[in-house]
């Protein structure tokens, strides 16, 4: 599935709801590191859309929940990897049954969530790689794309203007950074707890690389902290030695992570800082920047968790329980 497949199937998504008389409402559901690709959209439809609601489910919790306002002004968007997760299959299936219309990404064209859905959208998983073909891009393209056929965003435009330089964007940030992550991995290798902390764009990036780095590909202790609820609990565990890393991002959320930056680097020796300030962002609208960064943040994690993972002998691939058991 090369690029032009996967712009192809986000127009042909975009032109099959066109067609649906009203969308009221978007579900982003899914699963786990697919799970953690759905707040960067909902964020921006928060920001942008006056007519359309954004709401994240994990995909069993989507069921269980079984929204009244589930039907057919509903759009349903979900994702894995593997296009067998079986919750996210059910997800598809339940949604259908609803009167909704349902979109499902996936690396596997022949896989279960692309016969369920009404329709598939291919991506490929490329977690080191930063550009407009990553799931959360693609499905950011989607939703916005959506909310731009019914309200003619102002911002439609830059956003896809914007989207084809993060690849550019992406591997100069990872360059920049390719000492400090190698520091930062051989510093931290023994440490059983490390915190991640991050707020708006940004706040799904520091979910997955808590769950989905620290605590299955490396089975070290994590925990997510929005830093907008640092203040109110989380932050009696910083202490001297404690391990954070912290996405200082862009537009008004980054305040709160100011505030949280502040305090950290004030009780903790052992705070890495990745600030988008420090992104080469030169063409880029600053009005849609903010939807940009979370797709440079993302994979220069992966080589800090690379060089992390190196450094513990712990292969990003080995796991204990997962794929090796029913569960």
């Amino acid at each position: 599935m090369q690029s032009k497949s996967i712009e192809t199937a986000v127009k042909g998504s975009l032109s099959a709801v066109s067609e649906r008389e009203a969308v009221s409402t978007i579900y982003l559901v899914a699963c786990g590191g697919s799970l953690a690709q759905m707040h960067l959209p909902k964020y921006a439809i928060d920001r942008n859309s006056s007519t359309i609601t954004a709401e994240v489910f994990s995909s069993a919790e989507f069921i269980a929940r079984d929204p009244v306002r589930l039907g057919s002004s509903s759009v349903v968007i979900l994702c894995s990897s593997s296009g067998n997760t079986p919750e996210t299959v059910a997800a598809a299936a339940f949604a259908r049954e609803k009167g909704a219309y349902t979109i499902g990404l996936t690396t596997e064209p022949e896989s279960q969530l692309a016969k369920t859905a009404d329709y598939a959208v291919p991506y490929v998983s490329a977690p080191l790689i930063g550009d407009q073909d990553a799931p959360s891009a693609v499905i950011l393209r989607i939703a916005f794309g959506i909310v731009n056929h019914r309200e003619k965003s102002p911002k439609a435009a830059a956003l896809l203007a914007a989207l084809a330089k993060v690849e550019g964007i992406s591997a100069a940030a990872q360059k920049a950074h390719s000492e400090d992550a190698k520091r930062w991995g051989e510093a931290n290798k023994r440490e059983s707890i490390i915190y991640t902390m991050a707020s708006g764009s940004n706040w799904g990036v520091a979910y997955s690389f808590s769950i989905c780095i620290l605590q299955e590909m490396q089975w070290i202790h994590s925990q997510a902290i929005h830093t907008g609820e640092y203040f109110h609990g989380p932050f009696e565990i910083t202490d001297f030695d404690t391990p954070i890393i912290l996405l200082l991002g862009l537009g008004p959320s980054r305040q709160m992570d100011e505030r949280a930056r502040r305090f950290a680097e004030a009780h903790s020796k052992n705070v890495l800082v990745l600030d988008a300030c420090k992104f080469d962002l030169e063409g880029v609208d600053p009005e849609v920047a903010e939807y940009i960064v979370p797709l440079v943040f993302q994979p220069l994690m992966r080589i800090y968790a690379v060089e992390l993972s190196e450094r513990r002998g712990h292969p990003l691939t080995v796991r204990r329980y997962m794929w090796k058991m029913e569960y």
